[in-house]
């Protein structure tokens, strides 16, 4: 089911109005300046940022490589890169403070010896993605094409044919085999590894990991199980629960969020309609169950009461480029529009509400896992997907590379907590 005519005609008015709709902070001098001031603090030996410290609110917390979100902040340092080829360098957008590229190059340096036993798992999709823009700049580097190479054949060693899918997180019982929607979101190595090598098997894996994931972690209103395990000598499902989510039948956001992404990247890859057709009803789901403010609760069905229920940044802020990405694949203007004017709304909450000059991120108001008490935070991926959105609506020419802000200390103003109800609460992080 498609959003109701007339909210799709508000929303597409919106869209097409003017480019100033769109949210000065995507282009924000504070940008290229406080991921410099990252860069410039990252360990020795190397550790990444991830989400920011609940005790010291905005100041980022450091973790291993072997940490399944390592290769987000090199790959955010490429994406600088990208802004500055479309933006250009100007006085107010501090786009010439670095070589981005070769900042996102070095910081990839502490990827290059990690592999899916260390830590990282089925999650060597999302290491490879530096690795993946470095090759977009230069088809022959050879560090590169061996990293994307090794990235897919550890991830296609998780792979069971009986199950169908490949396997996410390991367990001491060795029949226990679980996926999780995240997962979507690695198959993408595969394809250019079998583009590198010929290797049509590869192909295979991530066709048919995406095959079992349509019949068994979607429901019928498309919306979607974060866990389903199954018996890895059957490939029987056994269980279908949750892990970040508020319960085994809810849906957890930033999940949904993975999968929408995901199908609209395997269409891109393979033409197969059927993944089109998952995609959409996914985004449905998404967008039809925002609730009135447009503000991406932590978990769908998270209750309102007693307490409002957390908001999530980092799936806004990915939902917003699942859904550029979707339209993208659409042939007529109305189903473009749907999508693109879907993006906008979650895209202005996320900076009305969890834009943060003092923090060392750029957001606030993620949830990184309300079961482990862990939110309120800047997450490195959700950062990643805001400077993505903005470079991305510069490529499909829905806006361009403006900003009204500058980083003065009138801009420091301390956020304040989001909850899904769109009210700011009376709490100040700072």
């Amino acid at each position: 089911m498609l959003l109701p005519p007339l909210l799709l005609s508000a929303l597409a008015l919106l869209l097409h109005s003017t480019s100033a709709q769109f949210p000065p902070e995507l282009f924000s001098p504070l940008i290229p300046s406080k991921i410099l001031a990252t860069t410039n603090a990252l360990p020795n030996p190397i550790q990444y940022p991830q989400y920011t410290d609940a005790r010291n609110p905005g100041r980022w917390l450091y973790f291993s490589p072997n940490t399944w979100t390592s290769g987000f902040f090199p790959v955010t340092l490429y994406e600088l890169n990208t802004r500055r080829q479309r933006c250009g360098v100007t006085q107010a957008n501090g786009l010439g403070a670095a070589d981005w590229l070769a900042l996102g190059r070095a910081a990839s340096n502490g990827l290059l010896n990690l592999n899916a036993d260390s830590g990282i798992g089925h999650d060597v999709g999302f290491i490879s993605f530096p690795f993946v823009e470095e090759l977009a700049i230069n088809p022959r580097n050879q560090t590169a094409i061996d990293a994307i190479n090794r990235f897919a054949r550890q991830l296609a060693a998780r792979f069971n044919p009986t199950v169908g899918c490949t396997k996410s997180w390991d367990s001491s019982n060795p029949t226990n085999f679980q996926v999780i929607i995240d997962n979507m979101m690695n198959l993408e190595v595969l394809f250019h590894s079998a583009d590198l090598t010929n290797n049509a098997t590869l192909r295979q894996i991530a066709t048919t990991h995406a095959d079992t994931t349509i019949r068994n972690h979607i429901r019928a209103d498309g919306s979607t199980w974060h866990v389903v395990e199954y018996n890895s000598n059957t490939g029987q499902v056994t269980r279908k629960r949750t892990a970040q989510g508020y319960s085994d039948g809810s849906t957890w956001s930033r999940g949904q969020a993975w999968g929408i992404f995901g199908f609209a990247n395997m269409y891109r890859l393979t033409r197969n309609p059927n993944y089109l057709s998952t995609a959409r009803r996914m985004a449905t789901y998404f967008l039809n169950n925002l609730p009135a403010d447009g503000v991406v609760p932590w978990d769908f069905n998270a209750p309102l009461t007693p307490a409002p229920r957390p908001a999530d940044s980092s799936a806004a802020t990915l939902a917003v480029n699942a859904l550029l990405l979707l339209s993208e694949h659409e042939t007529t203007e109305a189903a473009k529009q749907q999508w693109r004017s879907g993006a906008l709304r979650i895209l202005e909450k996320i900076t009305d509400l969890a834009w943060s000059p003092s923090w060392q991120s750029l957001l606030s108001n993620g949830t990184v896992s309300l079961p482990a008490n862990n939110f309120l935070t800047g997450t490195v991926y959700g950062d990643y997907y805001f400077i993505r959105a903005g470079n991305e609506l510069v490529r499909l020419g829905l806006t361009s590379c403006r900003s009204n802000l500058s980083p003065s200390p009138n801009n420091n103003v301390a956020p304040q907590p989001q909850t899904s109800s769109g009210r700011r609460s009376a709490r100040v992080l700072l």
